[in-house]
């Protein structure tokens, strides 16, 4: 197993971040892999694949150099960058780094990935960081920035609901479900996947946490300053298979729209969120809202743009209580 060696301090400051360029290179390791984790990542796949197909086809350096690295397991620092705590990152900003990075400094990253494969002169091909930048420019424009307002609720979501875990359990409560691998081991270490790689000492370097909607994670550095983990988003939004049922008793005693709106704010949502999962208008999911949180079933917090709502503890009693099956009269 791999883990980091953290300080309290380190911890203590530690953030999670929305990073556009993350997002980009998520979907780009989708699109090369091809395979979908829910139905709707499967539609995004078939509407944008055979695109992307076709660009790496006439641009295929960068491609085959991702597809050796998700073969062993690793993400190069080609494509991907530790973003910083502070505030949320241009996309064209994150690109920079990217791009500006020396060959020399790409070619010694990739030689962990590729050295002694048929690939590994790739690593050496002049301007290799500006031609994965331009692909991960390519990625964000045609298959992430149409569907970037939507993502990035998601996303806001997702740290909502994280840091309300955070809260109540602490670091050990909030991480185990991150990314697959992931737990705190205690004595200031942080185990973050399960592959036999070199131990790190990070004490003093800034920590986020970077979720992304695809269902795939990675870790990225900036030695010494800066380290990242990026995760997938869990929850109903990133995978529609996960929507929990409304217990019948839920329905009848707040009717079925509102008994279904509550059920889907076990993990906070914005209204324009709620209207896609429910299919209810705009005006009815407001009004809905509006009678719930006056029941003090519901909270709300604000996310960046997005007003997100959740179930308060009323609110989860509520449904936990709904779905105890009713005892029989002997």
């Amino acid at each position: 197993m791999s883990w980091w060696q953290v300080s309290a301090d380190t911890l203590a400051g530690s953030r999670f971040v929305v990073s556009p360029l993350a997002e980009a290179t998520a979907s780009l390791l989708t699109l090369e892999r091809g395979t979908a984790a829910h139905p709707g990542e499967r539609a995004w796949l078939d509407t944008h694949r055979p695109a992307y197909r076709r660009y790496a086809a006439d641009h295929p350096v960068v491609p085959r150099l991702v597809r050796a690295a998700i073969d062993r397991c690793w993400i190069p620092a080609l494509i991907t960058s530790a973003p910083a705590a502070e505030g949320e990152p241009e996309f064209r900003d994150e690109l920079a780094r990217i791009s500006g990075r020396p060959d020399d400094v790409s070619a010694a990253d990739l030689d962990m990935v590729v050295g002694g494969t048929p690939l590994a002169d790739y690593r050496c091909t002049p301007g290799l960081p500006k031609q994965a930048s331009e692909l991960l420019e390519w990625v964000w424009t045609e298959t992430v920035l149409p569907y970037w307002r939507h993502r990035r609720q998601i996303i806001e979501a997702d740290i909502v609901a994280r840091t309300a875990r955070l809260g109540q359990g602490g670091w050990a409560a909030a991480l185990p479900d991150m990314s697959q691998g992931m737990r705190w081991l205690g004595e200031g270490r942080l185990q973050i996947n399960a592959h036999d790689e070199q131990s790190r000492e990070i004490s003093g370097a800034q920590l986020v946490f970077v979720p992304v909607t695809p269902q795939t994670g990675w870790v990225a550095w900036d030695e010494p300053r800066r380290y990242a983990v990026m995760y997938p988003c869990s929850g109903v939004l990133a995978d529609p298979r996960s929507r929990a049922r409304t217990p019948e008793t839920l329905s009848a005693l707040l009717g079925p729209a509102r008994a279904a709106i509550l059920v889907l704010l076990g993990t906070p949502k914005s209204t324009s969120q709620l209207v896609v999962l429910t299919g209810q208008r705009l005006g009815s999911v407001g009004g809905h809202l509006k009678v719930l949180r006056d029941a003090n079933l519901l909270e709300r917090r604000r996310a960046g743009k997005s007003v997100l709502y959740y179930r308060s503890p009323t609110g989860d009693a509520l449904v936990r209580i709904q779905n105890v099956p009713a005892e029989r009269e002997p």
